[in-house]
């Protein structure tokens, strides 16, 4: 593994594997909306495997921006690693972000079931298109629970979780407010999450918390809150990546320790250094904010050789 992962990082450096690559506008009708992507297809006269790239929380778009916390172009760039390495890849603007807006413009209609159902359907129309071969879901965030989910529903090849929470995400945003908050914001926060958890809306948000519980909101935090992402993973019996940075100050490597004790023929990777948008950045709070804006940076080495490697062993499983 070592080996192969060593000379994979070679061509990644050397353009030695390079392809040429079609760019293709892609769309999906839902049935309640139509969504919007792009695909990355190298030229190949044989099916290529493709990997369909599912980004994380809030309004980050199909290339990992998001309008809140900058351009950082981290999906956009992994994308061109794998197509220039004859991976196809598909990366799309979930419902209610961006281009997909449309499909649902309230927020109050979301739900994580409908995105997982969406990637569902992506899914299926790329294993109907045979320019396409095995079929890699690959969720970033918040992303890899929806793939998780998706995962079985349409029969993907693998499942590679990417910077993925281990626990359910009330937990994660508990443990991230008390970081910051003075005690009577965090007391009000943990009502409100308290009642949220309990499937309940409420509507009494303190100002600085909006951002987060705002009441329109509220109701895909219901949904989302349901889940537990570890017993997600561990439901999946087709081979599974995890890939998770030191310097993440989102998701912690004990969150990629857990999803591997979660399903113990995952493959596990620690990427030292890597930070939550894919870059490698030293562990301070105004470098890391600053990699979130800044789309030149290049992607962590390890991340595209690591990925290129799982699915190349995926033929010989």
């Amino acid at each position: 593994m070592m080996l192969r992962v060593l000379l994979l990082s070679l061509t990644l450096f050397t353009g030695f594997a390079q392809a040429t690559v079609l760019q293709r506008p892609v769309t999906l009708d839902t049935g309640s909306g139509e969504l919007f992507g792009s695909l990355l297809l190298p030229k190949s006269d044989k099916p290529v495997p493709v990997v369909l790239i599912i980004s994380g929380s809030g309004p980050t778009d199909r290339d990992g921006n998001n309008p809140d916390g900058g351009r950082n172009d981290s999906l956009k760039r992994l994308a061109w690693v794998l197509a220039k390495h004859n991976i196809a890849s598909v990366r799309y603007d979930k419902r209610g972000v961006a281009a997909s807006l449309p499909a649902t413009p309230d927020e109050r209609n979301l739900s994580i079931e409908s995105y997982a159902a969406d990637a569902v359907a992506w899914g299926q129309k790329l294993k109907a298109d045979p320019r396409f071969g095995p079929l890699i879901l690959l969720g970033h965030s918040e992303g890899a629970l929806i793939a998780s989910l998706a995962a079985p529903k349409v029969d993907a090849a693998a499942v590679i979780s990417l910077s993925g929470s281990a626990r359910p995400v009330d937990q994660v945003i508990r443990e991230q407010l008390a970081r910051s908050l003075p005690p009577a914001l965090m007391l009000r926060s943990n009502e409100l999450l308290d009642s949220l958890k309990a499937g309940r809306t409420d509507d009494n948000v303190p100002q600085p918390l909006q951002v987060i519980f705002r009441p329109s909101v509220q109701p895909y935090l219901i949904s989302l809150f349901r889940q537990d992402p570890a017993q997600d993973f561990a439901q999946l019996k087709m081979p599974a990546l995890i890939i998770q940075g030191t310097n993440d100050i989102q998701v912690s490597v004990d969150d990629a320790k857990r999803l591997k004790a979660a399903k113990p023929d995952a493959e596990l990777v620690v990427i030292e250094g890597m930070n939550h948008v894919l870059r490698i950045v030293h562990n301070d709070m105004k470098r890391q904010l600053a990699s979130y804006k800044d789309p030149n940076l290049p992607l962590a080495a390890e991340l595209g050789a690591t990925i290129l490697s799982f699915i190349d062993g995926l033929r010989t499983r």
